[in-house]
């Protein structure tokens, strides 16, 4: 594979795996190309094309101008220069097997640019959870606005110079692998038919990556309400969608009848507003959350003969070698 092969299979992936309909997708990629259509020359040299067949800016391919073919991937979950000095480090030792590609779970460059523009995807899922798409789109656009102040004043190209000057290629997997993670998480719970909020945690910690979370220190953990609790309606909210919502959302979705959410994280004031909605709250865990994602994306580039190496936090469970020795 190349890396815009492996790019073209993330966003497929991500499409699949997307809690929105596949028409829903194709008609916003297609409301892009009609707003481009209609541009002006000069308008159309500043508009990013890439909003017309990626539905996740939030992931992208920063460099490539490295290896033309993918045989060895390093990957982690937050990839800076120390990151990419290692790849370099590892490939000039290693010149017969070097790193051909550095993927990141968290955006950098444009991507991080772009962050809050895949947080509408929230908007629906809320909505799918029994809160009004009208309420939800009206206080996600609240917290749209904050996010995308908020990371304007970041060093966005820091990490991509670096990657530049060090002729490695590199890019970012952020919505896609968050999607991965969230239907994952969603069957899992479901199969399991828990009754108490302390029945997930015990789904949960059936899994790899969030075994490991535990062994490290950051596994789940319930942030309100008690084990002994019935679930009463469950929903995976704030795993997929760019970042946390907005912390008025905890009051609709206990209107809508929603008793129990499943999170990735989630700061204090959330926290309270969350408890003052009478919602139990399990955090599964960033870091491992993120690792499930991405290894399930992985498991696609290692059925294709690339190795993975990983990195930055990555708890690397590969299911494709588990599947092997399972049909031997």
């Amino acid at each position: 594979m190349n890396i815009q092969e492996i790019y073209k299979l993330a966003i497929e992936i991500g499409i699949k795996n997307d809690f929105r309909s596949k028409d829903q997708i194709e008609k916003m990629l297609k409301m892009q190309k009609e707003k481009y259509a209609k541009l002006s020359k000069d308008e159309k040299e500043l508009f990013d094309v890439e909003k017309m067949i990626n539905p996740y800016l939030d992931s992208r391919i920063h460099f490539a101008g490295g290896a033309k073919v993918i045989k060895r991937v390093m990957a982690g979950i937050d990839i800076d220069t120390s990151e990419l000095m290692m790849a370099r480090y590892l490939s000039n030792h290693n010149p017969k097997t070097p790193i051909d590609l550095v993927i990141g779970h968290h955006p950098e460059g444009k991507a991080l640019a772009d962050l809050s523009d895949v947080m509408h995807l929230q908007a629906d899922i809320y909505s799918q959870y029994g809160v009004p798409i009208n309420v939800a789109e009206s206080l996600m656009k609240i917290r749209i606005g904050e996010v995308s102040r908020g990371v304007s004043a970041s060093n966005h190209f820091k990490e991509v110079d670096a990657a530049r000057l060090l002729s490695l290629n590199f890019m970012n997997i952020h919505t896609p692998a968050d999607n991965l993670v969230a239907k994952f998480i969603e069957k899992k719970i479901m199969d399991d038919k828990p009754e108490y909020v302390g029945d997930i945690l015990k789904t949960l910690l059936k899994i790899p990556e969030y075994r490991e979370g535990e062994l490290r220190g950051a596994g789940p953990r319930l942030f309100t309400g008690s084990p002994e609790n019935r679930c009463g309606k469950i929903a995976i909210v704030e795993i997929t969608g760019g970042t946390s919502g907005s912390p008025k959302m905890y009051e609709k979705l206990s209107q809508a009848g929603v008793g129990t959410i499943l999170s990735m994280h989630q700061s204090e004031e959330f926290r309270k507003q969350a408890e003052e909605a009478h919602i139990n709250v399990i955090i599964a865990g960033h870091i491992s959350s993120d690792s499930i994602g991405m290894n399930l994306f992985l498991d696609e580039l290692e059925k294709k003969g690339i190795e993975i190496v990983p990195c930055s936090g990555l708890i690397r469970i590969s299911r494709v070698k588990k599947e092997k020795s399972v049909k031997k």
